[in-house]
């Protein structure tokens, strides 16, 4: 059921891309609030009794406006886990991963775990650290590679993100 949920989340998150950002009140999900650059999103799955929710933030690479990402963060069902998702576009290159830069702090890279019709997905299950970083930090820049010389960061504003993390269900 999580990964259905997911799908969902992932599909209204790129038909939010499409729609240039503009959020109205769709049949896969409604966007509930504002928290700075972050929306929230929430979407009951066919069959839950509950709304799952997600902060998502839509992005694009400064230089190059048709490399895009969608940033999901989201809690489990049954709140033992706090995902960061990211949507990369197709033709990543996925051996190198997804990298990630929080106010000049280098965090790593994480793998992509699969790809879908419409852009490959990483994830990360956010631990107290991570979380804190991105609560109190400024900005992020996930970096996707097209080889593996040629990194292309976009950046993700954090502001809003802790107001946002805070109201998820």
């Amino acid at each position: 059921m999580m990964s259905r949920i997911f799908c969902r989340l992932v599909l209204l998150a790129a038909s939010l891309v499409a729609l240039g950002g503009v959020a109205p009140a769709m049949a896969q999900g409604v966007v509930k609030a504002q928290y700075g650059d972050w929306q929230m999103s929430c979407d009951t799955p066919p069959g839950a009794s509950f709304e799952q929710c997600a902060i998502i933030q839509n992005v694009t690479a400064e230089d190059q406006p048709n490399v895009g990402l969608s940033v999901i963060v989201l809690k489990t069902a049954d709140q033992k886990a706090r995902l960061l998702r990211v949507l990369a576009p197709l033709g990543v290159l996925l051996p190198n991963g997804l990298g990630l830069n929080i106010d000049g702090t280098d965090m790593g890279r994480v793998a992509f775990v699969r790809c879908l019709p419409n852009g490959c997905v990483a994830e990360v299950v956010m631990d107290d650290a991570l979380l804190k970083q991105l609560s109190t930090g400024k900005s992020a820049i996930f970096v996707v590679f097209k080889t593996p010389e040629e990194g292309i960061g976009i950046p993700v504003s954090l502001k809003g993100f802790a107001d946002g993390f805070k109201q998820l269900p």
